[in-house]
């Protein structure tokens, strides 16, 4: 569903609101705008959004102590082998890799759980809930990823909420890690690299159309760095 994106200025006001509520320090002036005033906003198709949340489950699943061959098992018995990019691909087969960077994917997995309404906040004062994890596949149990998404009654957001939240966790991320650099207390559970993964998996989910907008990205091509 493709809508027309929301004021953007009138969503960055509310956002920097919300930094100023939270105690978090706010971006200069000069900070960007996700996106222009007449562009259109939609989510990516559904299947792709519970496809990624799955394999990075199975990720994070792998940080746990999930053994090899039951991942590649579960990947290849749900054919999701070829949407595995490459370096969580050498993560699943031979543990390569930054094992506390694939640890964090958890917070993305909330977001991707969030958009696909499996999750009924995406609060940034506090941690994923336990809630959650019973909503993913019950890798354990062996549930396979079509019944995962049989059973699942997803729920997705409103391409123009995503937004609003984007533009907030766009600026959170950089609120973050000012106040971690300035050594100033956050206000809550969550630290700057959970504000990331989040922030990556709505940049990754959220596709905005204009004349200043690139073709979207793949996963591993989310810049973050602005």
């Amino acid at each position: 569903m493709i809508k027309a994106a929301p004021d953007p200025r009138a969503v960055r006001e509310a956002s920097l609101d919300e930094l100023a509520r939270l105690g978090l320090p706010l971006p200069p002036l000069a900070f960007p705008l996700v996106w222009e005033q007449g562009d259109t906003v939609e989510l990516r198709p559904v299947a792709e959004l519970e496809a990624r949340a799955a394999v990075l489950h199975v990720v994070v699943a792998r940080c746990f102590g999930m053994p090899t061959e039951a991942a590649m098992s579960w990947l290849l018995g749900s054919h999701l082998v070829e949407l595995v990019t490459p370096p969580e691909w050498q993560f699943v087969i031979g543990a390569k890799g930054d094992h506390r960077s694939f640890v964090l994917h958890h917070d993305a997995v909330f977001a991707l759980a969030w958009l696909l309404g499996l999750s009924r906040h995406l609060d940034p004062t506090v941690p994923p809930d336990d809630r959650m994890m019973s909503q993913m596949p019950d890798l354990p149990a062996g549930e396979s990823f079509t019944s995962w998404r049989s059973r699942s009654l997803m729920a997705i957001r409103d391409p123009a909420e995503a937004a609003v939240l984007l533009d907030l966790y766009y600026c959170l991320d950089w609120a973050f890690q000012e106040a971690e650099q300035n050594g100033r207390s956050l206000p809550g559970e969550v630290d700057a690299n959970a504000i990331g993964q989040r922030r990556w998996a709505l940049e990754w989910a959220v596709i905005f159309s204009g004349p200043y907008h690139d073709a979207p990205p793949e996963w591993e091509e989310v810049d973050l760095s602005v």
